[in-house]
């Protein structure tokens, strides 16, 4: 590439480079050059002045150096559209081409770009300043390659300040539906397309809620951050007994009682807006007039930072403990986790001290993670990001 200036990585930072992590930190930089802006396409040498890479810089961010190719510094004129071509034909490979995430970051090669599908209708979420630089490529790429009705971005998740990003959000392409219908694991919802969480639907959970199917039958089931009621429908369809599905936001319950009325279940699940702490102190003090032998607690991410991670294992590991204490003996615990700042051992270590401090034994009957269509690169992993764990207590 022309005019490409380049940044040295700091001797100790050298392996963990060589290692095929993508991320360069600030301080693994020799210099950061504050006088190029935020997003420029940069080289990135090694010590000795071998190429060790070209990526998007930010002199404004913890992240320096976003890498978009390894040991080169070269990149080619078109790498947005192959690798977004690229990203599709893994989904069709999958099935999930029409429903889902398309685009996963750094998993797909464009890192800080999410792009997920709601049939006819797409919406992106841009996290780095090197792809808000590329928008109107990016956005000229999807609509060419997918051919939408419509296309929003929903530019409003908090890592982008981290960037130095404004937030906002804007339909770049055709119109958008207030409500999009979607079809997931034979069953019909309807997520909203602007104002709503991430981009509208937990598309990582897909795999997980079928896993749940055949643990569902005859229980009583309560479903807490229920959010558009995915996992308490699939549990009504699937032949539980009772449901409840709980979440502390009143639209979010709205929605999911109109999708039950969808999928033709809604007489099996009663809705209620409430915060799940509050619920799961009543259970635990039995205050409740029933008592449900299946418990969901799929939180929202409730570590933003490495900083604020032993707060958020002792919150996961009260709710859990809360939630342990009121099943019956053969009762059912699913608890997930959205955030790469929890690994997979630090979740079952949380339960398994939650579990004693309760004075329950419990077994790990399942341990699952976010659907194929989120790709974990193997030399990321901050990329796996979602635990999913299912208890039996004895």
């Amino acid at each position: 590439m022309n005019n490409l200036k380049t940044l040295k990585l700091r001797r100790e930072a050298a392996r963990r480079r060589a290692a095929g992590r993508l991320w360069v930190f600030s301080n693994e930089l020799e210099t950061v050059d504050t006088s190029i802006p935020p997003g420029t396409v940069c080289g990135l040498l090694y010590p000795d002045g071998k190429p060790a890479g070209v990526g998007f810089f930010n002199p404004r961010s913890l992240i320096s150096l976003r890498l978009l190719a390894q040991d080169t510094l070269e990149l080619p004129a078109g790498f947005v559209g192959e690798r977004l071509a690229a990203a599709l034909r893994w989904r069709e490979e999958l099935g999930m081409d029409r429903c889902g995430r398309i685009c996963f970051g750094e998993s797909d090669g464009l890192p800080g770009l999410v792009v997920d599908r709601y049939g006819d209708y797409l919406v992106a979420e841009i996290l780095s300043a090197g792809v808000e630089l590329l928008k109107d490529e990016v956005t000229a790429v999807l609509t060419d390659l997918l051919r939408p009705r419509g296309l929003l971005y929903r530019n409003t998740h908090q890592f982008r300040e981290l960037e130095g990003l404004r937030s906002y959000e804007e339909t770049a392409f055709g119109v958008m539906p207030e409500y999009a219908e979607i079809e997931e694991n034979g069953l019909k919802y309807r997520v909203p397309m602007a104002g709503s969480q991430k981009t509208g639907w937990y598309f990582d959970q897909r795999e997980n809620r079928a896993a749940l199917e055949p643990f569902f039958r005859g229980r009583k089931v309560l479903d807490l951050h229920t959010y558009l009621g995915g996992f308490a429908i699939t549990a009504a369809r699937a032949g539980a007994g009772q449901v409840w599905a709980v979440d502390s936001s009143e639209k979010a319950i709205e929605t999911a009682a109109a999708n039950a009325e969808l999928n033709g279940v809604a007489g099996k699940i009663v809705f209620r807006k409430e915060k799940a702490e509050r619920l799961l102190e009543a259970l635990e003090t039995g205050q409740l007039p029933e008592r449900p032998d299946f418990i969901l607690l799929d939180p929202p991410n409730i570590v933003r930072n490495k900083k604020h991670l032993p707060q958020a294992l002792k919150m996961l590991g009260r709710m859990a403990g809360s939630a342990l204490k009121a099943l019956p003996p053969g009762g059912l615990l699913a608890v997930s986790t959205c955030s790469h700042h929890i690994s997979r051992g630090a979740l079952v270590e949380t339960l398994a001290a939650a579990a004693a401090r309760a004075g329950r034994r419990a077994v790990l009957a399942d341990l699952r993670g976010q659907s194929k269509d989120h790709p974990v690169l193997l030399s990321m992993p901050e990329t796996e990001y979602l635990h999913f764990a299912l208890l039996r207590v004895l």
